[in-house]
């Protein structure tokens, strides 16, 4: 679609947030159009098809918190599978390198741990979350290695307040057909304009003027759901500067996770569907491994923090070399010939995305509300980050874009 000359609401970005927001303005009647840089709607959720019928999710994969996520109802009403088995991330499918009475040792000193990031949070206390590990404990690694999967980023850099506001009420589902081609049929209906970049928001006007890559283009109300570190360096830029929206961005910087995918040749069915273990649990550079899911031929693994960042750092098949090694190691020397690399992610070579989800820095947890607020009654703010709980998540986005686009209808009647 060719951008018009005005419309009474532009969104920038067609993500879950922006095509939330869009889907909620269709009913009303006024002009709209999604203003989206890349040449696909998803955002980072991108289902890849893969041979052996592998719908391989590059982002979003888990339908986190399902008995409160909106977009369960939504897969049913678009006739997408849902898979409610849970997953086994607590749990080692295969009793290989970490032994029962390890793992509850471990899970008693990642309790211990959270009811001390609990009990900070309610002290109204804010620090950086590595600061409640137990000294000297030997699981400090692998609890550390599940910020890096939970937040994409080591424990150091998150603030301890905002660990403990998101709400995750422990029930995880999956969509076999992906969960990036869902929000793809989601957003399917609304007007987007693909391949058209945002470069400047001037909102000196009585009318908001958009200079995009296609051209200008004016609206009454503008939303804008691009992530964070798009908005701290400046990709798009206010006109006037917002300095105090650069400064909540930059206070919810992208961490980094990335997937692999591995195709599983000869006797893959060695392995339980839908297993679950750990590459190592002595070194927060680690992987997380699901086991044969769906009961397909596959392995997807899974890195965060550093590690990852390391990894896409090395090229192109290092992820996939990691993952291997890993999974050798732990399966036995068989696998190498067993495994085959079919596709991984790399969120931070992306530009329109440098990364895969917004944690805040210590001190910073504020600033999710700050990044929401609207602006002059013509500017508001939608995405992830600015999710109060359901941050880093797909129907958090989804909820924030509504709500962006509640306040927009509500500022016209005003």
């Amino acid at each position: 679609m060719s951008p018009p000359s005005e419309v009474d609401v532009a969104v920038v970005g067609a993500g879950a947030a922006g095509l939330a927001a869009a889907r909620r303005l269709m009913p009303t009647g006024l002009s709209l159009l999604v203003l989206e840089a890349r040449e696909r709607i998803g955002g980072r959720a991108l289902t890849m098809p893969l041979p052996g019928g592998i719908a391989f999710d590059l982002g979003c994969g888990w339908l986190h918190s399902a008995d409160r996520n909106s977009f369960v109802a939504t897969a049913r009403e678009l006739g997408f599978t849902i898979d409610t088995e849970r997953p086994r991330w607590r749990e080692q499918s295969l009793d290989i390198g970490f032994s029962a009475e390890d793992r509850a040792d471990f899970l008693a000193a990642l309790d211990a741990f959270d009811a001390r990031t609990e009990a900070a949070a309610e002290r109204d206390a804010d620090a950086p979350a590595s600061t409640l590990l137990d000294r000297g404990n030997r699981w400090n690694p692998l609890i550390d290695a599940m910020s890096t999967y939970i937040n994409g980023a080591e424990l150091e850099h998150v603030s301890i307040r905002d660990t403990w506001n998101y709400e995750d009420t422990g029930i995880n589902w999956r969509v076999p057909q992906g969960y990036g081609a869902l929000i793809a049929a989601f957003g399917a209906s609304c007007p987007v304009a693909l391949d058209t970049a945002v470069n400047v928001i001037d909102h000196k006007g009585r009318r908001v003027v958009l200079r995009t890559t296609r051209g200008d283009m004016t609206a009454r109300r503008v939303i804008v759901t691009v992530p964070t570190n798009l908005i701290a360096g400046e990709a798009i830029r206010f006109d006037p500067p917002l300095p105090d929206k650069l400064d909540a961005a930059a206070g919810l910087p992208l961490g980094l996770d990335d997937k692999v995918m591995l195709a599983l040749d000869g006797d893959g069915d060695a392995l339980p569907a839908n297993g679950h273990v750990r590459g190592t649990t002595v070194r927060v550079s680690t992987g997380s491994y699901q086991l044969r899911p769906f009961g397909l031929p596959c392995i997807e693994g899974f890195f965060g923090g550093r590690f990852a960042r390391e990894l896409e750092d090395a090229g192109s098949g290092a992820i996939a070399a990691a993952a291997i090694d890993e999974l050798t190691e732990l399966l036995g020397s068989s696998y190498r010939r067993k495994l085959r690399p079919l596709a991984a992610s790399r969120w931070a070579l992306d530009a329109h995305a440098t990364g895969s989800y917004a944690y805040a820095r210590p001190g910073h947890a504020a600033d999710r509300a700050r990044l929401a607020a609207p602006f002059d009654d013509r500017l508001f703010f939608a995405g992830e980050a600015t999710s109060p709980h359901f941050f880093s998540t797909a129907h958090g986005a989804r909820e924030s874009g509504e709500r962006a686009a509640d306040e927009v209808v509500r500022s016209l009647k005003r």
